[in-house]
């Protein structure tokens, strides 16, 4: 029989508490947890962001899903007596439902490479699944968080895994997020169709355009986004499950690895999760984050791209554009009455700013890995959670309490069309480049619009200014 690497003590725990035991020796553990020893160790070591396992449902979820699976693949090949397997399986059906979600404590930022976040599922599992069999909580001698919780795994497979099944939940949610913006620019883009205004390069006046193309032109470049986010999906279903601590599959029952992946489909609903052909290489690498990281970059960008537009084609009222309004959602300011400042594109900058920082967080993260496994998962899923949440939410608020209410200024902008030299840029053709040339510089010297000009020294006529200026001419596509 092993000896204890450490003594046990022989005084009772403090009130209220239990006694488990490790390899560095007994810890007390609070009567009513359900986590264990590990997890008491990993809160005293780990106090560092004050985020928990806790605030992430995606993830507490994913590691169900990969211990019921490995449960059911265990008493399919004979290596886990099927009661036991029974009630793992029942105890992570009830966290995936829910259940004891305060009972993952542990902080997203942890050493060992998740290990902490893996004992924490492991103990929670099997203290649960204790009571389902009517025993006391730490009565491992019964049931155990490792000899049969963790049955064929390591963190190594596991918590790579169960980031990935997480991710794609994330993604999901911003995907579902990203289409309700794009169908609020696309119907904007409807509803502005027919409302002319001059487009702008390098913020001076370029040629007209109408509202509702500008509009349609952010419903296209998110559906571009979503594409490139749902091509990410794939890749985050290739699973190294089964390779235990390094990829060779060491501990791992044979058949194991193929019934707990089948198990994965079915509980997920996902049909695509795969096994990596080579578990070694998926076991240390983290080229899958990267590539998710650099999309949601691309993601932040473009979106803050439009929430400038929308600021300054909101600026104003007065001394600015002010050829649209946002909704307006508070008061503006402490001291200048009547002040409303665009808060909600002001937020969404903010996001992807954040989402721009943990692109370079995952890019280190990623590189700074060693041989056959990545240390440091744990802060690339804390960057990557993070950004997908906040974008999500950010996206979402965007939507409802700002593009949705968006209205335009149309006297305004048909002013700003009348008086803009871009429409000589339509006269080109006609009169020739000098001599539109000329109209351009004289309008914008003298404060005339370009078409008196025109009309003034009959250089066309109504019915070819009309051609030349109409909606379809100027934009390439008529009013409704």
């Amino acid at each position: 029989m092993t000896q204890d690497p450490a003594p046990r003590r022989t005084a009772p725990p403090p009130p209220g508490h239990r006694t488990e035991h490790d390899m560095l020796g007994d810890v007390d553990v609070p009567a009513d947890a359900y986590y264990g020893a590990h997890t008491v160790r990993a809160v005293v070591n780990f106090p560092l962001t004050g985020e928990t396992l806790a605030t992430r449902p995606h993830l507490i979820d994913a590691l169900a899903a990969v211990k019921c699976a490995a449960a059911r693949a265990n008493a399919e090949i004979g290596a886990l007596d099927a009661p036991l397997a029974s009630a793992i399986e029942t105890a992570c059906a009830e966290i995936r439902g829910g259940a004891l979600r305060d009972q993952f404590v542990v902080d997203l930022i942890q050493g060992g490479a998740g290990t902490s976040t893996n004992m924490n599922a492991n103990e929670v599992i099997a203290n649960r699944a204790l009571e389902l069999l009517g025993r006391s909580r730490g009565e491992y001698a019964v049931l155990h968080p490792l000899d049969h919780v963790n049955l064929g795994q390591s963190t190594n497979d596991v918590y790579p895994t169960a980031l990935r099944l997480a991710l794609d939940a994330h993604v999901a949610d911003l995907l579902a997020a990203l289409a309700g913006l794009r169908d609020a620019f696309g119907s904007k883009a409807v509803e502005f169709a027919d409302v002319l205004k001059t487009g702008r390069t390098q913020l001076q006046d370029a040629v007209p355009m109408t509202l509702g193309q500008e509009f349609g032109a952010y419903a296209a470049t998110l559906a571009e986004d979503e594409q490139r986010l749902a091509e990410v999906r794939p890749l985050l279903h290739e699973l190294n499950l089964g390779g235990t601590a390094i990829g060779t599959g060491l501990n791992a029952r044979p058949g194991y690895r193929e019934r707990a992946v089948e198990e994965l489909r079915r509980l997920t609903g996902i049909p695509t999760l795969v096994s990596a052909p080579d578990l070694v290489e998926a076991t240390q690498d983290v080229g899958v984050f990267v590539h998710l990281s650099g999309v949601l970059k691309r993601i932040a960008v473009k979106l803050s791209k439009i929430c400038n537009d929308l600021r300054l084609l909101s600026s104003g009222p007065q001394a600015g554009l002010g050829e649209i309004n946002l909704p307006p959602r508070q008061a503006g300011s402490s001291i200048m009455p009547g002040k409303v400042n665009p808060v909600i594109p002001e937020a969404v900058n903010q996001i992807a700013f954040e989402v721009i920082g943990h692109d370079v967080t995952v890019t280190f993260a990623a590189e700074g890995g060693q041989l056959q496994l990545n240390a440091f998962g744990p802060v690339i899923h804390r960057s990557l959670g993070a950004g997908l949440d906040h974008l999500a939410a950010g996206v979402r608020v965007l939507t409802e309490h700002c593009v949705r209410g968006i209205t335009a200024n149309r006297d305004r902008l048909a002013r700003t069309v009348a008086a803009s030299t871009g429409l000589v840029t339509a006269l080109g053709p006609a009169l020739g480049y000098e001599t539109a040339c000329a109209l351009a510089l004289e309008a914008h010297h003298t404060g005339r619009p370009a078409l008196d000009l025109v009309r003034e020294r009959e250089l066309l006529t109504e019915a070819e200014l009309r051609e030349l200026t109409g909606p379809a001419a100027l934009t390439g596509r008529g009013a409704p």
